[in-house]
């Protein structure tokens, strides 16, 4: 029966997957590997590998390529499914150029023949561990960018972000109205309380509601209030929303759902700044910034007759209108490093960030439930990670999301590939450049390259 040996309990060392069915080859394997500084597990045959990368990740794989159950050309292509970020090395005591080819264009970082060359082994194990010191290094930058790209509790560092940022700066401190659009999810509710934060009533109650999430029937008597017996159940007088806001800020979400019976009341309240609870005769004097926010197209409701023209008006002093996710792409990462950071210490993880491949997943998603959705999914996804990096698997929960779909309408290999040729136009295609980018060593670059058959630049401008 194979056996999984495992040395030591992982900590921040680096992870080396050694698989062979000689014992005297892994035990050798993993003292070098241990001196240089990696956390090893070992498996005796391809099954118990792949059981393993079921669970878990590895920063390189060392396989051999005979194996007695699964080849080790078939563990390689599991894992380079599994984790394309993998470092995989192929080993064998029967080289061949014609099973060399195979490996590379399966994804393999190297080819070692047996008896194993250590220097040239110890240098591929030194170039990962520079490849993780350097991709840390580019996420704790991002998660400083990130802290420099926040304003009031939103991050953005793309012209659409940085115009809305603009904006409310200049608004807050004279707007008492404004209508916030966006689809949902997209931070809607972040504008609102910016806009009080920054403006003069910073310090007064910031009182939310949400319009959708009201019972039709007591919605009056959450917005105005009601003395007691003005219906079955009030016992006691009750102030309304509005005089809880008094010299404050009132954020009415979703107020596309607002029944057309109370649309009428909330605009004499906006016109007249008086509320009267229901039951009684006296009318109160409030003062009240108002600031709506809706998901709907509210010029479509007015038409069909769903939304009152004049309350439409009269929220509608000043638009602010949020992007969705899509249309700032740019900002993807930005975003993951702060949810990663925030999840992260909130979980006492030590999580840095994401995997390359994790990260082009996320950057192709449709995001159909914006920031919201994205923060969803990273903090899902710290929860399942087991390492220092997120990878693309720990994207993935059993049913079917933004990140999901995107993985379906293109294979990886093609993102990857896409990727790189966008890299590479970038730095008018300098490979050395390129690679620092991609946070690749030049070398494997250039094998990148040669597995998704990158030519000349001339080549590719033409495609």
């Amino acid at each position: 029966m194979p056996t999984l040996r495992d040395s030591r309990t992982p900590s921040n060392e680096p992870t080396l997957l050694l698989v062979d069915d000689e014992p005297s080859v892994l035990d050798i394997l993993r003292v070098v590997a241990e001196d240089a500084g990696f956390h090893v597990v070992s498996c005796s045959c391809g099954q118990d590998a792949l059981d393993h990368l079921q669970r878990h990740r590895a920063d390189i794989a060392a396989v051999d390529l005979h194996l007695p159950d699964v080849g080790g050309l078939e563990v390689l292509k599991a894992i380079r499914q599994a984790d394309p970020d993998c470092c995989v090395v192929l080993m064998t005591g029967a080289g061949s150029i014609d099973s060399a080819i195979d490996a590379i264009k399966l994804g393999a970082t190297d080819y070692l023949t047996k008896p194993i060359d250590f220097d040239r082994f110890r240098h591929l194990l030194t170039t990962v561990r520079e490849d993780i010191a350097r991709r840390k290094r580019l996420l704790l930058a991002e998660q400083e960018v990130a802290r420099n790209a926040e304003f009031c509790g939103m991050i953005g560092r793309t012209p659409a972000m940085q115009d809305l940022f603009d904006l409310i700066r200049r608004l807050a401190p004279h707007v008492r109205t404004a209508l916030i659009t966006g689809e949902t999810g997209t931070g809607k509710e972040l504008v609102a309380r910016a806009l009080h934060r920054t403006g003069p009533r910073c310090g007064k109650p910031f009182v939310t509601i949400n319009c959708s999430a009201v019972v039709e029937g007591l919605f009056e008597s959450e917005l105005f209030g009601h003395v007691r017996g003005a219906f079955t159940g009030a016992s006691a007088d009750k102030p309304g929303l509005f005089e809880v806001a008094d010299h404050g800020t009132l954020f009415l979400d979703e107020i596309g759902e607002l029944p057309l019976t109370l649309q009428a009341k909330l605009l004499r309240v906006l016109e007249s700044g008086e509320v009267q609870r229901v039951g009684s005769v006296q009318s109160r004097r409030v003062d009240v910034y108002v600031l709506a926010a809706t998901n709907r197209d509210l010029p479509a409701d007015v038409a069909a007759g769903r939304f009152r023209a004049d309350l439409f008006y009269r929220l509608n002093v000043v638009e602010l209108w949020v992007p969705p996710l899509r249309e700032r792409r740019d900002d993807i990462p930005y975003l993951t490093a702060a949810f990663v950071r925030e999840s992260a210490a909130r979980m006492h993880k030590r999580v840095a960030g994401l995997t390359p491949a994790a990260e082009r997943a996320l950057a192709t998603a449709s995001w159909k439930g914006n920031v919201r959705e994205l923060r969803h999914i990273v903090e899902r996804a710290c929860i399942m990670a087991d390492g220092d990096f997120i990878s693309e698997r720990n994207l993935m929960p059993r049913s079917g999301h933004a990140v999901t779909r995107a993985l379906e309408s293109a294979s990886l290999s093609e993102m990857e590939r896409q990727h790189i040729v966008e890299v590479l136009n970038r730095v008018a295609w300098n490979k050395m450049a390129a690679a620092r980018v991609l946070g690749l060593t030049r070398w494997t670059l250039y094998r990148r390259m040669e597995l998704y058959g990158i030519g000349a630049k001339s080549a590719e401008s033409s495609e």
